[in-house]
């Protein structure tokens, strides 16, 4: 009975995400490419649906996985919930380990060479001649990833890369699974910290802040009057206007717009809205920030004490025997917020770094290159969070299949160093937000009576 009902409960998450994801990322790509999904960009596109939604599944692999474990233990003889057993979590972890490797080296080059490619120099255009390309393209960039993985290993283990040669998913593809995952965790550290510390500022410019000895109906009278000025000045065919920047115009009425827009959101907050919401926003920001690192700093004196602290993989799931929080329930559900919102971070982080601005989607106005970019860079931090998270102690569900094969896990230093670091980034971005802010605040609203 339960191997009937495996598949079916396996394949439930992919196929809700799947549906999901594919609205959202039409609603992203550019409006020509909207009307007109040929044949082209179809495939494309379903492509990279398939890699969001293996993306939002990774995300909530340990969450789905703990509470599956209280759940049995609040029930452990309900007729109900004996369908929720470890073969079904451990079996789940699996399909997301394929799906997103899966998704990584073979889907995502293949649809981002299938965009850039437009067949071979004397054969015949099409779509063929562009699928050929591609194909070709993709298995020479196998072989020289492989080439290089095959040295490294050659220079750290001769042994084993001689054997590799002839046990190729043995001994070989470890290596490379090893090396996404590392990138992966890597990019989180950087990331997380930065992410959590602007979380501050998001939530900022989607809530209602207090008034502070401001007057909102004076500034709004003057944003609202110059929103008019620059509104006209676009409109105008008379020549006055004609030399002007009408790109810095046009950048320029959209800032003054969106001012209006919040100054009159906060001349509309009700009593309680403006002077409660925001503050306890950013209270509730501040709790989950410092649990976090709190969190980490007990896991470094648990690493330094205790060598069962390691991140160390699990073959053999067995839910519903005992917590995998000390406070029972109520942790585990902080777990899983904490996991959430370090997820949340860490995409706020990502997309607010220099380096990676310029992948921030726009509705209706994204490509299907910058599509794909957004899709690998998301599943690279969505498959990593499991890792991430067992790794700096944020719970101790340990690592299942394949997510716990990786080569560095067993290594004290980098994950000493790797929770060191991401306590001290996480609390210097934490110290500077909040100095910053509070000064920011008095300046803005003591500033004036000061002079």
């Amino acid at each position: 009975m339960y191997t009937q009902t495996l598949c079916p409960w396996l394949n439930l998450p992919f196929q809700t995400q799947h549906i999901s994801s594919h609205p959202f990322l039409t609603f992203l790509i550019e409006k020509a490419l909207t009307d007109s999904l040929s044949l082209f960009s179809s495939p494309r596109l379903w492509l990279c649906t398939f890699t969001l939604s293996v993306a939002v599944c990774a995300v909530l692999l340990l969450p789905i996985s703990i509470l599956s474990n209280e759940v049995l233990l609040a029930f452990p003889h309900s007729y109900y919930m004996q369908w929720l057993n470890g073969s079904l979590i451990h079996g789940l972890w699996n399909l997301v380990f394929l799906f997103s490797n899966l998704s990584l080296v073979f889907l995502m080059p293949f649809a981002y060479f299938f965009t850039e490619s437009e067949g071979f120099a004397g054969s015949k255009k099409g779509v063929m001649a562009r699928v050929y390309e591609a194909v070709v393209l993709l298995l020479l960039l196998a072989l020289l990833v492989l080439g290089i993985v095959w040295v490294a290993s050659a220079l750290l283990h001769d042994n084993v890369a001689r054997k590799s040669l002839y046990d190729l998913w043995e001994y070989y593809l470890p290596y490379v699974y090893s090396g996404i995952s590392l990138f992966g965790v890597l990019l989180l550290l950087l990331c997380t910290p930065f992410g959590l510390s602007r979380m501050f500022s998001v939530t900022g410019s989607l809530l209602v802040k207090p008034r502070l000895l401001e007057d909102v109906e004076d500034t709004l009278s003057c944003t609202t009057f110059e929103e008019d000025t620059l509104s006209r000045k676009l409109n105008s065919d008379t020549s006055c206007w004609v030399k002007l920047n009408t790109e810095a115009m046009k950048k320029e009425y959209q800032t003054v717009r969106n001012k209006r827009i919040a100054l009159e959101m906060r001349r509309k907050a009700s009593p309680w809205q403006r002077n409660l919401g925001y503050p306890l926003a950013m209270l509730a920001l501040l709790a989950l920030t410092v649990m976090c690192v709190l969190m980490v700093c007990f896991n470094v004196l648990e690493l330094l004490l205790d060598e069962t602290a390691m991140p160390r993989g699990m073959e053999d799931p067995h839910l519903g025997m005992v917590s995998f929080s000390m406070f029972g329930s109520l942790g585990a559900a902080v777990q899983v917020v904490l996991i959430l919102y370090l997820m949340v971070s860490s995409v706020v982080g990502f997309y607010s770094s220099p380096l990676f601005t310029g992948l921030l989607p726009r509705a209706q106005d994204t490509n299907l290159t910058q599509i794909i970019a957004n899709c690998v860079s998301l599943l690279i931090l969505s498959s990593a969070l499991p890792v991430f998270s067992r790794t700096l102690g944020i719970t101790r569900f340990d690592l299942l299949g394949d997510f716990g094969r990786y080569n560095w896990l067993g290594n004290f230093y980098i994950v000493f160093l790797y929770n060191m670091l991401f306590a001290g980034l996480t609390s210097a971005s934490l110290i500077k937000t909040v100095t910053w802010a509070v000064q920011r605040e008095l300046i803005r609203a003591f500033g004036k009576s000061l002079l």
